[in-house]
């Protein structure tokens, strides 16, 4: 069986080719290019440099010292255009709505999993693998995602969208590991990333102060920032710069709680903010989701699963009921914190994840929040 491996020059990629190999597969790897990192420029030719810019370059470099070290063989794919049109338009469509974006999601649907995927199979490949904190079980038609065993990594959120049968030609070496153990694993073998800093800036762009990057692409459009009874509290760079539940950044200062943000007005430019973490308005119960994907049968009208509303947020039981074909009402059992229109809500059956969907309209009981 060839499996080909997305080789990023991180440490996750690098142990998942090692266990791969011990496995018995044959193994070649992957570096993709999805952001033209060598010129700092975006491919509508826009100057993009800015302090912490991801090392794609450098990255190349320690994959193929890793491919070298372990004897497959590394094959270099540029991606770009592709990245462009199918992730990073739709990131920057997104702000303009005033919504937040998960493009870590639409890359690995429209990337990772489709145009790599596509490659590899011309290559010969029977499967593709990825360093992702997951688990796949292939079982004949079947094939279910299960959370990686670290809790504190795991990426199913990140995987929620890819299709049935991009999970049936998937493999997540790493799945059964935990972090501190793969980073062991690199030691052992003398490989250049196996103390390499994890990567945290956005899919492929890197680390960047995001709010500097945004305004190559989303010009400032100041406004006011006030509470809902409608004080003043200050003024705001432009709405789409700023999150539900952020707290850091909105320059308010004084006695009491910190402040949040807890809605937007993209008509009138108005930010909305309050104090308190536990502040009702940053609080929810009802959830209209689209762009509905589910890896095996869905769950049936009225099921009582799990979700999560955001990366690293705790499971909260919830019912979901069908409002058509498209669409799906989300009922949490809780109150759910900073439920933000534009990221994912991904179901949990226990250890399975089973898919999930993109959120478009919050509400508490019968009153929409103002984002």
């Amino acid at each position: 069986m060839k499996v080909i491996v997305g080789l990023s020059g991180g440490v996750d990629s690098s142990v998942a080719v090692i266990n791969l190999l011990k496995e018995g597969y044959d193994v070649e790897a992957m570096f993709m290019r999805n952001w033209d990192s060598a010129t700092n420029n975006d491919i509508k030719g826009n100057p993009t440099l800015f302090d912490n810019v991801c090392p794609q370059e450098v990255d190349y470099q320690d994959a193929l010292q890793v491919a070298n070290k372990l004897n497959v063989k590394l094959h270099r794919v540029d991606f770009i255009e592709e990245y462009w049109n199918k992730v990073f338009s739709y990131f920057i469509d997104e702000y303009k709505k005033g919504r937040t974006p998960n493009p870590d999601i639409l890359c690995n649907k429209e990337i990772k999993f489709k145009c790599f995927l596509e490659h590899a199979m011309k290559l010969g490949a029977d499967y593709i693998a990825m360093g992702h904190y997951a688990r796949v079980i292939h079982d004949g038609d079947k094939h279910y995602m299960l959370r990686g065993k670290d809790e504190n990594k795991d990426q199913t959120y990140f995987l929620s969208q890819i299709s049935k049968d991009q999970l049936a030609k998937a493999l997540f070496p790493i799945g059964d590991m935990q972090k501190k153990d793969v980073r062991d694993k690199a030691l052992k073998y003398d490989l250049v990333t196996a103390k390499k800093k994890d990567s945290t800036g956005v899919c492929f762009i890197g680390e960047r102060n995001f709010k500097e990057f945004l305004k190559n692409y989303l010009p400032a459009k100041p406004g006011v920032m006030k509470t809902i009874d409608g004080k003043v509290m200050g003024t705001h760079d432009g709405i789409m710069y700023y999150t539900i539940g952020q707290r850091h950044g909105l320059g308010i200062g004084g006695d009491g709680d910190a402040w949040f943000v807890v809605g937007k007005d993209l008509k009138e430019n108005v930010l909305y903010v309050a104090q308190g973490k536990n502040n009702p308005l940053l609080f929810a119960n009802r959830v209209i989701i689209s762009n509905i994907n589910f890896f095996n049968e869905p769950p049936v009208d009225g099921a009582k699963i799990s979700a999560k509303f955001r990366y690293r947020s705790k499971d909260i039981p919830v019912t979901i009921h069908y409002l058509n074909n498209e669409q799906i009402e989300v009922r949490t059992l809780e109150p759910a914190w900073a439920v933000t229109p534009g990221q994912a809500c991904v179901f949990y059956d226990g250890e399975y994840c089973l898919g999930g969907g993109t959120i478009d309209l919050v509400y508490m009981d019968d009153v929409k929040r103002n984002y």
